[in-house]
């Protein structure tokens, strides 16, 4: 059986996750920190600010964990990267004591990147330590919210839905708690032990919470299963969540997905719901079916909005926050931002500088904060005007991280929601395209330089520095939402790009002809990780995101295939490392839970063997190779929590380097010519540490076919 890095304790003190590997090596952080002079970072999926200090915030990022700032967002610290996952769903500070912060780890937006979660942490000290508990409760779901009692802070409540993605549950990377429990969780004594509550909920996602402060025992709880449910809805609870009833009184009662609440809180009879259409089984259709208001405490509700401000995909963003002391002032997040100020009977459309909302809040000077896509955003005037908070390291890359041949400076990459950015110097980058970015590549010359954004042939290409222009004659077909290209290393007027078949350019991308048919399994399937030898570009690797893996010998000639059933996320990866000093020898990292994920090909695929040795229990994204010298290559392997690495071939595994966040590591680049690692995270930007020369152990490696 497979090792597990489960946490064993119910509440464990993060000491444990102390890192191993050599001790005087140290990841440096390249970020971007941020993106263009300090207007977009990535995601900010959850605030939280003090009731009294109007200089503290917390911010928790989709997958870039926990920052805090004590002057008003001018400059952040991260607090809790070494928490067991970065993923953040929801942040919670004691109303009664700003060093007292609950973080709901797992993001709860339901996006294919939206992580599992392993528990919920606690520091009582600011975030200088922390315990984590839950992770057998809550592990491989995420958490929406978490609410604490004003009147006795040691009780706590917390809700709790599936990860996300497309099909469902494509987020939680196979996690063995994925299909546990959801719904409604309290703790009595301050987030140590947490157990169900909430007769008459359904087991479905709870999406939202909202607390009545002037009477705690009053609870609300949306129920928004994302793809539609006859029992989604809100629920209302007057005995502290023992038992909740269903509220009807002019709701939707069919059609909805998920459901988003906010409780005024100069006003608590006062509530507002958002319902967004049921999403269909591909994540369309998902636009706002209305904005609601009680007056009565739930019991009658009138319809105040259709405007659509949640494109088609509101079960991703979905947020409403009421204005602490004016409960007529309500906004709304989506795709846009929505304000009213008059209890929603008319909406101003107040957008911050990026789109996608994910998080709303008012600091203790009444200062409105947003959290987007581009990462967070405050208004002194209620929306009229923003200004970025954004000197933070949050950004989402995609697999497809470029290295410049003569420049070490030079690095190329895409990013979630926030294009493909260019580093020069330090820790700023420029976007240089829009856009989702996805792969990247630079020529071995240096010349030509490839992006993408989302979608089937949105290929461009730079010559020389001039602008980008697409560069995608002859492409078509199905894609996995980022397609993936390369360049042969060997040849850099040779390409390959992958939709549902290969594609190959010997032109440096000015046109493409298919050299494939359909190497996926049909449907919606298509590739998302391929890879050329660079010994010998005859050799093709290809990786479908429907669990097939696919060689070519020939040039792309003739097709072999060689697994089926290779688990993994559904979007662009780099799965495949092929040794440079024979095109046969094929690596490939499987990025699940519960299944060999590192396996190794001798003879171009045709048989494997796994090196997972004591590599824990974790997800595997990508995989890398240093191999210098006539023996068997230093591996290394991007997990969901850092960069492991084995000198014997697999048998002995270990954390390389210190000060790299629990991240996931979706890209790694060998950079021998510079003595690097660099590794692209998918939350925390982008870090790079020395690599050891002749570092690896002597004769008992394996034999060159396995171990």
């Amino acid at each position: 059986m497979k090792p597990s890095f489960v946490l064993a304790a119910w509440l464990i003190p993060l000491g444990f996750l102390a890192r191993t590997g050599p001790a005087q090596l140290r990841w440096t952080e390249l970020g971007p920190a941020p993106i263009s002079n300090g207007v977009y970072t990535g995601r900010v999926s959850a605030i939280a600010t003090s009731l009294k200090n109007p200089r503290l915030y917390y911010v928790g990022g989709a997958d870039g964990g926990v920052w805090k700032s004590l002057d008003a967002g001018a400059t952040w610290t991260p607090i809790g990267d070494d928490l067991p996952t970065t993923a953040v769903g929801a942040l919670a500070l004691d109303p009664t004591n700003d060093a007292v912060l609950y973080v709901g780890m797992g993001e709860a937006n339901f996006a294919n990147h939206s992580r599992y979660g392993l528990g919920i942490a606690k520091t009582t000290d600011g975030g200088r330590s922390w315990t984590v508990a839950g992770e057998k409760v809550f592990g491989g779901r995420c958490i929406s919210r978490i609410k604490i009692d004003p009147k006795n802070p040691k009780i706590l409540y917390a809700t709790v839905t599936h990860a996300g993605g497309f099909p469902l549950r494509v987020a939680a990377r196979g996690h063995p708690g994925a299909k546990g429990p959801l719904g409604l969780f309290r703790s009595v004594d301050a987030g140590r032990i947490w157990f169900r509550v909430g007769k008459g909920l359904p087991d479905l996602s709870a999406t939202d919470l909202a607390l009545d402060p002037s009477n705690p025992k009053v609870l609300y709880v949306a129920v928004g299963h994302i793809t539609g449910d006859s029992r989604n809805g809100v629920y209302k609870s007057t005995d502290g969540g023992l038992t909740f009833t269903k509220l009807t009184g002019g709701l939707p009662r069919s059609g909805a997905g998920r459901i988003s609440l906010a409780l005024a809180p100069s006003n608590p009879k006062r509530l507002y719901a958002v319902f967004v259409r049921a999403a269909t089984s591909t994540g369309g259709g998902a636009w706002t079916l209305g904005v609601y208001r009680s007056d009565d405490g739930g019991l009658n509700w009138s319809l105040k909005s259709r405007r659509n401000f949640q494109a088609s995909y509101g079960w991703y963003l979905s947020v409403v926050e009421v204005h602490p002391s004016n409960p007529d002032r309500v906004f709304l997040g989506g795709f846009t931002m929505l304000r009213s100020l008059d209890g929603g009977s008319t909406w101003r459309t107040i957008t911050p500088p990026h789109v996608d909302l994910h998080a709303i809040a008012f600091d203790a000077s009444g200062n409105l904060l947003a959290g987007d896509d581009g990462g967070i955003h405050r208004s002194a005037n209620l929306g009229l005007s923003w200004v970025s908070l954004n000197r933070l390291g949050l950004i989402q890359f995609y697999a497809g991280l470029s290295l410049h041949p003569k420049n070490p400076k030079v690095l190329l990459g895409g990013t979630q929601d926030n294009g493909t950015v260019q580093r020069g110097t330090g820790k700023s980058w420029t976007r240089v395209f829009g856009g989702d970015g996805g792969c990247t590549a630079i020529d071995p010359g240096g010349t030509r330089r490839f992006l993408e954004y989302q979608g089937t042939g949105n290929l461009f290409r730079s010559v020389n520095g001039s602008y980008f222009r697409r560069s995608s004659t002859g492409i078509f077909g199905r894609n996995c939402f980022l397609p993936p290209f390369a360049i042969d290393p060997s040849n850099g007027s040779r390409m390959i790009y992958g939709t549902e078949r290969v594609f190959l350019s010997t032109n440096g991308g000015s046109s493409w002809t298919a050299i494939s048919g359909d190497l996926t399994g049909g449907g919606s399937a298509a590739i998302h990780g391929l890879a050329i030898a660079p010994s010998d570009g005859r050799y093709l690797y290809v990786k479908t995101n429907d669990g097939r893996v696919q060689v070519s010998t020939d040039g792309g000639r003739t097709w072999r295939l060689r697994l089926r059933g290779v688990p993994g996320w559904p979007r662009t990866t780099r799965p495949f490392a092929v040794d440079p000093r024979d095109p046969r020898r094929v690596y490939l990292a499987v990025g699940w839970f519960g299944v060999d994920q590192c396996l190794f090909s001798s003879d171009a695929g045709a048989t494997w063997t796994a090196l997972d040795g004591s590599l824990p229990d974790l997800p595997t994204h990508c995989v890398a190779l240093d191999a210098r010298g006539s023996g068997p290559p230093i591996v290394y392997l991007g997990t969901d929590r850092g960069v492991f690495r084995s000198r014997d071939h697999g048998l002995l595994w270990e954390t390389y380097g210190t000060g790299l966040p629990n991240a996931p590591v979706v890209d790694l680049r060998v950079d021998l010519k510079n003595g690097r690692l660099v590794a692209a995270t998918q939350g925390r930007g982008c870090f790079e540490i020395p690599l050891l020369p002749g570092d690896r152990e002597p004769s008992r490696s394996l034999m060159p076919g396995g171990r």
